[in-house]
């Protein structure tokens, strides 16, 4: 139906006839002449409709917005006094020898030239995706992923696809759940991911595995969550840390460059999970805010002040220092409205000091709790933080996860409201995460990664000896405070597994009815191996600058897990629950 794109109509073209199809961007009228600027994925084309060429005028006259259109005409230049620098065709045009109406618009619910509201967005989604920002980032990520493949395709790696309809197993989150109409009272689950069948592929010597891979979680959503997402799936046989680290690091470097034109440096730092922690509070930091917590514990433990000396002196508390450089200039409201922010991450209060005039000594500060400090816990604060005149110090005190979660929230929010984001892009891996966590409610381990990871003792024995302080294999790959992929090596001995799923609170039971069929294939020379994750919509929303995954996923969900456009999850007919054996029960109304 066409012979060029709109976008792609240039000075090379001049003198010929095309045929063009698209939108009408706009349609004006200027003294008896048409013109419409017809639109499609490319970009956008100027075409002209004059009154001695009867049936193309009138039919241009009729043209409204987003009108669909086929046009063939003649590409003439600009005069150079109507050259748009703007388009990449705003030096010529194309006469109209003949206009076609493909389709007529009803009038629209927003411009497409206007971001409109979210839920307008997801509703009419075809419209939305016609934007040309949205064009923009869903090609971003069709580039993004192309490039993904072409580099393993080149490097061995085999795509190989993995079952959608699977075992429910435990992942962190709560399964998809899919009834069998075959089997009464039995379901399948929607993979979380295909961690347990890439596992499988390397005992079954498949080597370098990758896929594109569709997964599942019902989980609490928010802009960087959904229900159903897309991840990079990575597994390597024979291989240790470094090498899985290195090689994707090479990937994300090369896939950078080619789809964004950025350089993300050579090589990545690393950090482990614990200095992570430490210096900034999170273990996905953004290195790009130079703000960085400082541990203060050893200067107020002798203070009579309790709110400081209680966790200074408890092994598992913590009192954090966070330094603003400049940050004097924000007023009492502002310093007090952070207050209950650090409330949403679990902490009691927020205290501070301003530093007016260091050289004043205590008549040089503001702040609600100098009163309760000695000068020599003040001077051990200042020495170790660097303060200076014009900083304001930010404490938190308390356990020491609650701290360094709601300095960490703090860190981030002081550094983006003063500007002190830096431009660019500051990648690093977080490595030596915890093998496990203890969960106080249900009084036992929880595993912080997922429990196939392997620790980093080699001894079963010695793993059970001490799990509190076991460090695990894990890696994640972060990039300006977002994880975009994470991974480690797993255990590949049977003895090793049993260990963990023991520590974890799995029963033998459990863990036969539930994972009997890994533990059977790791008897059978399970060679070593590990791998990666990484998150496809969450690296192709960086590449695009948008905060929100949905602005790069082509049908997304709300954050309540509703597609607006078709209006799913809805109610299925009787017959149908019947035949999948079935039966809902509805909550009852007050």
């Amino acid at each position: 139906m066409r012979t060029q794109f709109c976008g792609l109509v240039d000075e090379r073209l001049v003198g010929r006839t095309v045929t063009l199809c698209g939108w009408a961007d706009t349609r004006r009228d200027h003294g008896g002449v048409v013109f419409v600027d017809l639109r499609d994925h490319e970009g956008i084309v100027q075409v002209v409709a004059e009154p001695d060429n009867a049936a193309a005028f009138a039919e241009a006259s009729k043209v409204r917005y987003e009108y669909c259109l086929r046009i063939t005409g003649t590409v003439r230049a600009r005069p150079a006094a109507q050259v748009n620098d703007k388009l990449a065709t705003g030096k010529v045009e194309v006469v109209a020898g003949t206009v076609e109406i493909l389709n007529a618009a009803a009038p629209l619910p927003f411009m497409l030239h206007e971001t409109p509201g979210e839920e307008a967005r997801l509703k009419y989604r075809y419209l939305d995706i016609r934007r040309p920002a949205m064009q923009k980032a869903m090609r971003t990520r069709i580039r993004l992923v192309s490039a993904l493949r072409h580099y393993l395709d080149a490097r061995g790696f085999q795509d190989i696809e993995t079952p959608v309809l699977t075992k429910a197993t435990p992942e962190g989150a709560r399964d998809y759940l899919v009834p069998s109409r075959v089997h009464p009272g039995e379901f399948y689950a929607l993979p979380q991911s295909p961690q347990l069948f890439k596992q499988l592929l390397m005992m079954a010597g498949m080597d370098r595995y990758y896929q594109v891979a569709r997964c599942f979680r019902d989980e609490d959503l928010r802009a960087d969550r959904q229900p159903e997402f897309t991840q990079l799936d990575m597994e390597f046989a024979f291989v240790g840390e470094r090498d899985v680290q290195d090689f994707v690091e090479g990937m994300i470097r090369h896939v950078f460059r080619e789809v964004a034109g950025v350089d993300l440096g050579d090589p990545f730092p690393r950090l482990t999970y614990a200095e992570a922690i430490r210096r900034f509070g999170s273990d996905k930091p953004d290195l790009r805010i130079d703000l960085e917590l400082v541990d203060v514990a050893e200067h107020v433990r002798h203070v009579e002040f309790k709110v400081f000396s209680a966790p200074a002196n408890d092994p598992a508390g913590r009192v954090a220092c966070l330094r603003v450089p400049g940050g004097a200039e924000m007023t009492r409201k502002q310093l007090d409205d952070l207050a209950p922010y650090v409330a949403r991450y679990g902490a009691r209060g927020l205290a501070w000091i301003r530093i007016d005039d260091l050289a004043k000594g205590r008549e040089g500060l503001t702040s609600p709790i100098t009163k309760f400090l000695d000068d020599r816990a003040l001077e051990g604060i200042f020495e170790a933080t660097g303060a200076a005149t014009g900083d304001v110090l930010f404490f938190g005190a308390g356990s020491w996860k609650t701290v360094s979660d709601f300095m960490g929230a703090l860190r981030l929010k002081v550094g983006r409201d003063l500007g002190r984001v830096a431009d660019g892009w500051r990648p690093l891996w977080v490595v030596d995460f915890p093998m496990f966590e203890f969960d106080p409610a249900a009084k036992r381990h929880v595993a912080l990664h997922h429990p196939f990871t392997a620790p980093k003792v080699d001894d079963a024995a010695q793993l059970a000896a001490d799990p509190a302080n076991a460090v695990s294999r894990g890696y994640d790959m972060v990039l300006n405070g977002n994880e975009i992929g994470g991974g480690s090596i797993r255990i590949h001995r049977p003895e090793m597994q049993s260990t963990v799923f023991d520590l974890l609170g799995i029963t033998r039971h459990e863990a036969e009815l539930k994972f009997g069929f890994l533990l059977e294939a790791l008897k059978y020379g399970a060679p070593p191996h590990g791998g990666i994750a990484f998150g496809i919509d969450r690296i192709a929303a960086l590449m695009v600058g948008t905060e929100s995954i949905r602005d790069v996923i082509a049908f997304p969900k709300t954050a309540s897990a509703t597609c607006l456009l078709t209006a799913a999850p809805s109610e299925v007919p009787e017959p149908q629950l019947q035949e999948l054996h079935v039966r809902v029960v509805r909550p009852k109304k007050d």
